[in-house]
């Protein structure tokens, strides 16, 4: 029986899909945006699932009819956007969410002083409190819901070398997340985008955060066991998912006394 390309682990390539038909060379989009538009309404339908293998750029090239040049574009544009991922002498393959992405991309607190050849360090993560509840005006705002919409709001409590070091308050959609419970969160196998992609389809690609100096709130004390009065960092993040859509609005709370909150810039 042949191995089946679903499988991120073969090597073998999956057929073009239907929809990869020629190109239309009049468009006023240039050919690798096309090419780029074409491949994203696929895996954004999920024709291609996370994990899977795109057809090669040779059989790309020839369903679309374009050159492999035009396709290679269109591929490192959706590589550099963490779309998809390259693997060598294996092919190119729709980005799965795992530990090791969520270091590398959406976590970004460190021991200060860390190298930065050494490995970072994944938290053990602590749920401290899940409800529904309705969106406040901000949380409305942030998902692009309307004030009083039914949302889950709960918090993970993130220890570092055993230390309690991040207070993370989430708020998602209800109607996006139906049949989320506390209980499915504490027994997730993977992180919590994992979850989000794996259970319920949503793809988190990128985020958008804002970083701020306050004054510990009275609950991120309590949770954090941290002084009253202590300065922290707090970030509010909206992660995004295909056509720029918000899908999670998270506030960071960080007690920076032993660790830094560090993004590395990639020029591109």
């Amino acid at each position: 029986m042949p191995p089946n390309p679903r499988n991120a682990q073969n090597t073998y390539q999956s057929a073009p899909h239907p929809d990869l038909s020629p190109l239309n060379e009049g468009a006023a989009l240039p050919l690798f945006r096309q090419v780029k538009r074409r491949l994203l309404k696929l895996i954004e339908a999920r024709h291609y699932m996370p994990g899977d293998a795109l057809p090669s750029e040779t059989d790309l090239g020839f369903a679309l009819a374009v050159s492999i040049g035009t396709i290679r574009k269109a591929v490192d544009e959706l590589v550099f956007e963490n779309i998809l991922i390259r693997r060598q002498g294996k092919g190119t393959f729709v980005t799965q969410h795992d530990p090791d992405r969520f270091l590398f991309q959406f976590f970004h607190v460190e021991r200060r002083g860390t190298d930065f050849a050494q490995e970072p360090e994944y938290p053990d993560v602590q749920c401290v409190g899940f409800e529904k509840t309705r969106a406040s005006e901000a949380q409305a705002h942030a998902l692009g819901l309307r004030v009083n919409d039914p949302v889950f709001s709960f918090g993970n409590r993130l220890l570092l070398q055993g230390r309690a070091t991040v207070y993370d308050h989430i708020v998602l959609s209800a109607l996006s997340f139906k049949g989320l419970t506390e209980k499915r969160l504490i027994e997730r196998k993977g992180t919590i985008y994992q979850l989000y992609q794996e259970d319920y389809g949503i793809t988190v690609l990128r985020t958008r955060e804002s970083a701020r100096a306050v004054v510990a709130s009275r609950e991120a004390c309590r949770i954090l066991a941290v002084p009253s009065g202590l300065p922290v960092i707090q970030v509010h993040r909206i992660a995004l998912t295909f056509g720029e859509k918000p899908v999670e609005y998270r506030v960071s709370t960080i007690d920076t006394r032993e660790h830094d909150y560090v993004n590395m810039l990639v020029k591109r």
